[in-house]
């Protein structure tokens, strides 16, 4: 199956459902540009940064769709402070792909503007004969300071602090700066860590699960929605966990609404029926 991916295109996707005024930055090469009018045309407000390459990701499922492999067949040029100068926000999502999307002198630099949310995968694969590997990130401690909101995935936060345990993940992640670590777990759930509290975050599952692909970004484009709405962590990461298990129910991005979030989380979740 091909189809337009990564944090752009689902996050984008996501929130552009949502009542709430958001730009896409991104960059790509000319061949791709058509993907940005498709956007366009959803209403999403895009500048785009002209790159050689797009970014260009083999994503390989099992059975079970929390499991995959990635092949990673074309690399896009990395992202320049000049080229966000002039870019305002309360909130920075940033969602590199691979290690050298976004550096850390642009990290500091939109820090000093807004709020910075970072999905960490990106910084977490190394590319070799196109294969992707899990590894670290050297510079980890001195971009962290930085960052507002941290999303990542139990086997990056494990890759990421080199802890067993979320907890003792959390609360190192915590020591070096980030304010809300949000942790997610694939069927299993997710936590959301902030001031020493633990947020226990269920799964919602549709009917049947189509397409599990963007369901990170699609988690991430709920909760920062609700929490710039001023909803607190709890009820910000069951909003954010019922859509990306709504999202998981057909092929693509997220196409519903916040009306059909709240309706799926209220059927899901026994609490509130």
């Amino acid at each position: 199956m091909h189809m337009p991916g990564g944090t752009a295109y689902y996050f984008s996707c996501a929130l552009s459902k949502l009542d709430v005024r958001y730009l896409l930055v991104t960059a790509l090469a000319p061949a791709e540009m058509h993907y940005v009018e498709d956007l366009r045309k959803k209403g999403i407000d895009i500048k785009v940064q002209p790159s050689a390459h797009t970014v260009y990701f083999e994503n390989i499922y099992g059975e079970n769709q929390d499991e995959r492999s990635q092949n990673v067949l074309e690399k896009a040029d990395a992202f320049t402070v000049e080229a966000l100068e002039a870019v305002d926000a309360q909130i920075f999502h940033l969602g590199p792909l691979l290690a050298g999307d976004i550096t850390i002198e642009l990290i500091s630099a939109l820090a000093a503007k807004g709020r910075i949310s970072l999905d960490v995968q990106g910084y977490l694969r190394k590319v070799e004969n196109q294969k992707v590997h899990a590894v670290d990130w050297p510079a980890k401690k001195e971009a962290l300071q930085y960052v507002d909101i941290l999303k990542a995935d139990v086997a990056e936060l494990r890759a990421l602090t080199g802890c067993d345990t979320v907890e003792a993940g959390v609360k190192l992640l915590a020591n070096w700066g980030v304010k809300e670590a949000v942790i997610t777990n694939g069927s299993k759930g997710s936590v959301i860590y902030h001031e020493g509290v633990f947020y226990t975050i269920p799964a919602y599952f549709p009917e049947a699960v189509v397409d599990a692909t963007g369901c990170g970004d699609t988690y991430m484009a709920g909760y920062l929605f609700k929490r710039i709405k001023g909803a607190g962590i709890q009820q910000s990461g069951e909003f954010a966990a019922a859509m990306a298990g709504l999202k998981t129910g057909t092929a693509g991005a997220f196409e519903g609404s916040e009306g059909d979030v709240e309706r799926f989380l209220t059927t899901r979740h026994p609490d509130l029926n």
